[in-house]
């Protein structure tokens, strides 16, 4: 009788039994398993629905809407009190700021400005030998600027610039600073940088130019918010990474908070700042340039109105002096955070208040000068290189666009990706039911994070749906999906090189630095020149923009495998592809999906400028949007790039870091 008992007691499991629970366990394959077991209750229930386009009853259009508002705004903008007493002020403040500072500059002379440009980057270095490569740097930027005829132009960008970056600084340090300061506000906060900073810099215009109109406020505006994340996150970053034993002896000494604040928690969160102001100006020279679509002026919309003619010449011409600055301004605050970060900077009779001391007298110097010299840039020290630009694209369009033995030209190349690549995978995309369309968002989101990543992204895609730029929006996915395919195999075999050279590393690194600190805009210019205006054309550029961050992250992931690892695979008789695809690869997977998540930003944000040079889709709806003063179809496009980034981010951010 015992026996009889105690029997199913002991059955052991079947093997299917036990890989069946095992699988059920893993984290991957038991996902797998629950999603297989959806689609075998959903597909069915889809097909009866039917497929195709977005249904149409689930469709709400709110460009009607959105254009009645901008026609109330456009109506009271002079006579309701919310713009009378508030944001006419703000509108005000803003174009006289950017004004004074554009007076003064132009006040202080080409010398006095040169000075200034040269002197404050040689102090930020440090006056010594390490300084004086970080002035030249800034010597050459302005010399070529002047050199290029873009003298007044570069100095309305410098003028939008420095406000910008001002305020951008400021907002991001007191966001910074309660996050830092508090884990309530920093769990707040940190969803909402998050969005922020996967947003494309088109999706930040038209809010404000719905409010301001188009001009200097509506820009200067959107730069400040597109810019502050960066220095709020490595604010909060800084304090909270401060050593705990400085807190507590600070603490011991029976400092106040404030007192504890600003002699212990921001020195040591100095260098994270410095390299948070860093990226808050690269950033805003980014959205500075856009900013060009709505009225900005300045070098972004010499480029924009020669883009539109497709004018190579004119825009190189004032792209070069674009990307000189981002370089100087880039190795300037670069150089300021490496000098913190070493150590103390030195007591010698030049550095601390005697060197800014020096650099006030030789810009004095330099502004008196102006009296005997002139103050505007001499006429007679410009070139044009617009026409020989514009000769040498001729030519290169002549011989490289067909014709070309076995490779066939520019051109050739540019139709073949559009007809064999991009032209299938957004057909693919439109033909997909739209059901299994967010089936597909929702399983990729579920695998990479968890059920709230899933319905974030889901939800996300159903807006899209509902705004009814379905079709416009695959389209662009479409485009993103290609450069990304792209730039993810180019990206990824680089950095792999790189990771096991050391000298190609050292060769590419000032390449990739120099293409990092690039705007958005400038990368269109060489692409036009040598495909022209093309759907295409916006993938190339997309693909280069996003190039650098993908061969950093991989490369860095690569060489930070534990050696221990290495060094056993190496006396196990493991060959070098062995070694990398069996070791490196698996462990360095954390950084690869990093890359894989940078890529999807990146792209998507060129891909959407691409719409200037041929790109289509919802990027060309936010430009017509903005040049014809139909805000109800630039909003609507503007939200559904805001959900197409959010989608993408969410299917491509590893859930590891979204735990707190």
């Amino acid at each position: 009788m015992t026996a009889a008992v105690s029997a199913p007691a002991t059955r052991k499991k079947t093997p299917a039994v036990r890989t069946f629970r095992d699988a059920l366990r893993h984290p991957v394959k038991g996902k797998l398993f629950v999603l297989a077991a959806i689609a075998v209750v959903l597909v069915p229930v889809g097909i009866a629905l039917g497929g195709g386009d977005w249904p149409s009853a689930l469709h709400v259009d709110i460009s009607g809407p959105l254009d009645d508002v901008n026609r109330w705004v456009i109506d009271n903008r002079d006579s309701h009190p919310l713009f009378l007493y508030f944001l006419l002020h703000l509108s005000n403040t803003a174009t006289d700021a950017v004004g004074g500072v554009y007076d003064l500059l132009h006040a202080m002379g080409w010398l006095g400005v040169f000075a200034l440009g040269v002197l404050v980057a040689w102090r930020a270095a440090g006056l010594g030998r390490g300084g004086a490569k970080v002035a030249g740097t800034a010597f050459g930027a302005f010399a070529l600027c002047g050199l290029l005829g873009m003298w007044d132009t570069t100095l309305l960008t410098i003028a939008l610039m420095v406000v910008a970056v001002l305020l951008a600084a400021l907002l991001g340090v007191l966001i910074g600073l309660a996050a830092g300061l508090s884990d309530r506000v920093d769990r707040a906060l940190r969803p909402v940088l998050d969005t922020m900073q996967v947003l494309p810099a088109f999706a930040y215009l038209l809010p404000f130019v719905l409010v301001f109109g188009t001009g200097t406020p509506a820009a200067l505006f959107c730069t400040v918010i597109y810019a502050a994340p960066p220095m709020a996150r490595l604010t909060a970053l800084g304090l909270r990474g401060a050593d705990p034993s400085v807190l507590e002896a600070s603490t011991s000494l029976g400092t106040s908070p404030w007192q504890r604040l600003r002699t212990a928690r921001l020195p040591l969160a100095r260098r994270q700042m410095l390299l948070g102001l860093n990226q808050t100006i690269m950033m805003a020279l980014s959205m500075v340039v856009i900013a060009a679509l709505v009225g900005a002026g300045g070098l972004g919309e010499e480029v924009y109105s020669a883009l539109s003619t497709v004018d190579v010449g004119k825009a190189l011409t004032a792209g070069i002096p674009i990307v000189l600055i981002a370089i100087w301004l880039d190795r300037t605050t670069a150089a300021a955070g490496d000098r913190v970060g070493g150590g103390a900077p030195g007591n010698g009779p030049l550095h601390g208040r005697a060197g800014w001391a020096l650099v006030g007298a030789g810009v004095a110097v330099a502004v008196c000068a102006r009296f005997l010299i002139g103050g505007a840039w001499p006429e007679a020290w410009t070139f044009d290189i617009s026409t020989p630009v514009n000769k040498a694209q001729g030519w290169i369009t002549e011989h490289f666009s067909s014709g070309i033995p076995v490779l066939g030209g520019t051109e050739a190349w540019s139709e073949n990706f559009t007809l064999w690549i991009l032209n299938p995978l957004r057909d693919g995309l439109v033909w997909l039911p739209w059901w299994s369309v967010l089936l597909i968002v929702a399983a990729l989101a579920w695998l990479v994070g968890s059920w709230a990543t899933a319905l974030t992204a889901t939800l996300a895609m159903s807006a899209i749906g509902v705004l009814g730029v379905w079709t416009k929006s695959l389209d662009t996915l479409s485009q993103v999906l290609a450069a990304l395919f792209v730039t993810l195999v180019l990206g990824v075999f680089a950095g792999v090189v790189s990771a096991r050279m050391g000298r190609l590393e050292r060769w590419l690194r000032p390449v990739l630095d120099a293409m990092q600190t690039m705007p958005q805009f400038v990368y269109l210019i060489p692409v036009v020149a040598l495909f022209g205006v093309t759907r295409a054309s916006a993938i190339i550029a997309a693909v280069v923009y996003a190039l650098p961050a993908v061969v950093r992250i991989t490369a860095q992931g690569l060489r930070e495998v534990d050696p221990a690892a290495m060094e056993a695979a190496r006396s196990l008789g493991a060959s070098t592809r062995q070694q990398l695809f069996q070791v490196q690869l698996p462990l360095a997977r954390p950084a690869l999906q990093l890359a894989v998540n940078q890529g999807v930003v990146l792209v998507l944000a060129v891909v959407v400028v691409g719409a200037l040079v041929g790109g289509g889709a919802l990027g060309y709806d936010v430009v017509k949007g903005l040049s014809r003063g139909e805000m109800g179809l630039g909003m609507t496009a503007g939200l559904a790039i805001v959900c197409l980034g959010l989608v993408l981010d969410r299917v491509t951010q590893p859930a590891a870091r979204k735990r707190p």
